[in-house]
C-alpha cells in the first residue's frame, strides 16, 4: 500500500535562508512554506521538510538521492547552477565526479550548505 504513496523526505539545517537558497536556487525546487516547524520544498511529486537544528552534525553518508535517466546531463545542468560535486578518489570520471559501479549503475554525490550528502543515481 505505501509503495503507491508519495514520499516526504526530511533534512536538518542550521540556516533556513541558506537551505532555501540552495534547494530553490541551485536545485530548482519549489518553495512551499516556512513556519516554526520546517522549511517545506516541493521536488517534483515529493515534498522535503527541512527542520532547523543549530546543533546538528551532518551524517557521513547519503541522506537523500534522486534516480535519474541521464546522470551526465543532470550533473552538467546542476554544475551550471552552482552545485559542486564531490570527487572521491575511487571515482573514474574526475571531471564530473560520476562513479560507475561494477554492475554499470552510475552515482554522483554533492553536499548542501549544511554538509548533508545528496546523490544522483542512474541504474541500468
Amino acid at each position: 500500500m505505501l509503495a503507491s504513496m508519495k514520499m516526504a523526505g526530511f533534512l536538518l539545517t542550521k540556516d533556513y535562508e541558506k537551505a532555501r537558497a540552495f534547494y530553490e536556487g541551485n536545485l530548482g525546487f519549489e518553495f512551499v512554506s516556512l513556519d516554526q516547524f520546517a522549511l517545506v520544498m516541493q521536488a517534483g511529486k515529493s515534498m522535503i521538510r527541512i527542520v532547523k537544528d543549530p546543533a546538528f552534525t551532518p551524517q557521513r553518508s547519503t541522506v537523500l538521492g534522486w534516480q535519474v535517466d541521464d546522470i551526465e546531463a543532470i550533473v552538467d545542468w546542476l554544475v551550471k547552477r552552482g552545485v559542486v560535486f564531490d570527487k572521491y578518489p575511487f571515482v573514474e570520471d574526475k571531471e564530473r565526479g560520476i562513479w560507475t559501479a561494477p554492475g554499470g549503475s552510475k552515482v554522483a554525490w554533492f553536499k548542501d550548505p549544511d554538509g548533508n550528502i545528496l546523490s544522483l543515481s542512474q541504474h541500468n
